[in-house]
């Protein structure tokens, strides 16, 4: 809402300046649909070029993210760490093979039925579990975990942020769209070099509207969105590093204590649940 909220106060601003100033909306209003059609159409074929079809659903989906903005917060982050102290305080205690009743068959583990947030999220299921596994295949050699997990969390962070991409690509392209409409519109206005000046100043005005278009659009609303789309899926990012940190210092020896508060230390600071507030939800946990 806030994006949106934003988007409405630029408007406010560019159109309410240009109304105080003695500006005149009948030339903008004749001219904005064709040079939306014109560039807006142009951006889309341009986007269906630049991207395969998975993509460019991928991209449609990105603007959901801007209503709900990142889906993780501090009680997912405080349930994920239970989960992931479960799991290491079990292994410390009982061995990795107690652990795989519950990797193999995550839907019916009833330390991940406690977390149903989490076990609907597949990527994070399947992260805790594929790494785990590993761990009872005796792949328990900590620096070897980190590297193949961080290189696992950076090709799903990127491609993640294809849709960001796709549309920070867009946003740089639309002056241009925009230029290439303006000139359309200076065409138009050539062939009718003979009609009076009054006329050729109207279509002379409607052509700069391209011009204004695609710049307002690149940067008051596509570019903003892209930047946004980023800002949220680097966000929720966070949330597979704070397993990537517990499980690797698990590994390296050290407590369960110690292992979910270094994955605490990974969670957004808007999210990161205190010390105390951690602690208290641990105490619960029984293995």
């Amino acid at each position: 809402m806030l994006t949106i909220g934003g988007f409405g106060f630029l408007l406010a601003c560019v159109f309410g300046s240009y109304m105080l100033s003695g500006g005149s909306f009948g030339p903008l209003i004749e001219a904005v649909p064709f040079e939306l059609l014109t560039i807006g159409g142009a951006a889309l074929g341009t986007l269906v070029m630049a991207n395969s079809m998975h993509d460019v659903k991928h991209t449609a989906a990105g603007f959901g993210k801007i209503m709900k903005g990142a889906v993780f917060k501090k009680g997912d982050y405080v349930e994920l760490l239970s989960l992931l102290f479960y799991f290491t305080r079990l292994a410390t205690s009982k061995g990795a093979m107690a652990l795989e009743p519950h990797i193999e068959n995550p839907e019916q583990s009833e330390a991940f039925k406690k977390y149903p947030k989490i076990l609907a999220n597949h990527h994070a299921t399947a992260l805790i579990c594929d790494y785990l596994r590993m761990v009872g295949m005796n792949a328990d050699d900590p620096n070897q975990i980190e590297d193949v997990m961080a290189r696992e969390l950076k090709k799903t962070l990127n491609e993640e942020l294809h849709s960001a991409h796709a549309l920070q690509t867009i946003a740089d392209a639309l002056p241009a769209l925009g230029i290439v409409a303006a000139v359309l519109g200076v065409v138009k206005t050539m062939s009718h070099i003979n009609d009076p000046p009054a006329v050729l100043g109207q279509m002379i005005g409607g052509a700069l509207v391209g011009t204004f278009m695609g710049v307002l659009l690149a940067y008051g609303l596509v570019g903003p969105i892209a930047t946004r789309i980023r800002a949220i899926i680097e966000e929720e990012a966070k949330f597979y590093e704070v397993v990537r940190a517990v499980l690797v210092t698990h590994l390296h020896g050290n407590a369960p204590q110690v292992s979910i508060e270094t994955g605490r230390k990974m969670a957004p600071s808007e999210h990161m649940p205190s010390f105390q507030e951690l602690e208290e939800a641990v105490q619960s946990v029984r293995v």
